[in-house]
């Protein structure tokens, strides 16, 4: 029997989402609780199926799209429902509310996930009946294409449903990770925030143009991390490891550390600096242009790493 998927918003990460589930065998019920947006959504999720068929990532885009259905109501989208996944508003308020609908309405054994990107599972889920079946499952934009899921369960969060759901995401051909224990931006917010707040220091100190700042990313750090983290990364540039790695370089990296401290990067007076050096703001015609360029080369990296053989073993 087909397992069962209820998206409940279908915006960017709500389309995205039905995306991967469509993709790989599940059914899904797409729901939004704006009349008519749903439906368009769906054609939109047709043209995603359709280009990750052309680079071999799914195997028959028009019977994927065939398992998507548009829900009449929640309650419709979560009828025998083995996970949901809400891409609701991004406030404790709008969770607490849908996630309340969603303990009433969903089956018993159906998991409750945010695709949050910075609300842990806690500030939601508390006062629910169900809380033992909630949590946060993080993608990263698009999930489509970047398969990272952050699975962030509350302090009561069963472990048997932070289980199954990571059976699910598996399934699904994505990457679940599973965080210990709650923490506001989860991980991979946490990091993007400090890469962030250093490229922002660095740009608005005069030390280098954001145009060169973005190379270093893509044709530096971003191509090495492609396929390695930085645990795996640092553990080849040192002859004995990551320890001697960190008796070798530790000083000089915990004094760049401390000097990345200082200051709002985010600021006012230096975003103004940055947006100078920047230029001018792209139109939304060119937004959905290099956007759409992104998605296909993100599609392409995606085949290879699969077809990539694997790392080998024993390092």
């Amino acid at each position: 029997m087909t397992d069962k998927i209820a998206i409940i918003g279908s915006g960017l990460i709500g389309r995205a989402w039905a995306t991967v589930f469509a993709g790989n065998g599940f059914e899904v019920a797409l729901y939004d609780v704006v009349p008519g947006v749903a439906a368009k959504a769906r054609a939109h999720i047709g043209r995603n199926l359709r280009e990750l068929a052309g680079f071999g990532l799914v195997d028959d885009a028009k019977a994927s799209l065939a398992r998507i259905r548009v829900a009449k109501d929640l309650a419709d989208a979560l009828k025998g429902a083995k996970l949901a996944q809400e891409n609701g508003p991004e406030t404790v308020e709008a969770k607490q509310a849908l996630f309340a609908e969603m303990d009433r309405l969903a089956p018993r054994s159906c998991i409750l996930a945010s695709s949050t990107s910075f609300i842990i599972a806690s500030r939601f889920a508390e006062g629910l009946n169900g809380r033992n079946r909630c949590l946060v499952a993080h993608p990263v934009n698009p999930p489509h294409l970047v398969p990272i899921v952050e699975l962030a369960p509350a302090p009561w969060t069963s472990t048997a449903v932070v289980a199954r759901a990571k059976r699910i995401y598996e399934k699904a051909k994505q990457v679940p990770i599973v965080l210990r224990k709650e923490h506001p931006g989860f991980v991979l917010n946490r990091l993007q925030a400090v890469l962030l707040a250093e490229a922002f220091r660095i740009v608005g100190s005069g030390i280098c143009s954001p145009q060169d700042l973005d190379k270093t990313i893509k044709d530096g750090l971003g191509l090495r991390w492609s396929f390695m983290g930085p645990f795996e990364t640092i553990e080849l540039n040192a002859p004995a490891g990551i320890g001697d790695y960190c008796r070798r370089y530790g000083p000089s990296l915990t004094r760049i550390a401390e000097e990345c401290q200082g200051g709002d990067p985010f600021g006012e007076a230096n975003v103004g600096r940055i947006l100078a050096e920047w230029g001018d703001m792209p139109s939304p015609e060119v937004v959905k242009r290099v956007s759409d360029w992104r998605d296909t080369r993100l599609a392409a990296l995606k085949a290879h790493k699969r077809n990539a053989k694997r790392k080998p073993s024993g390092a």
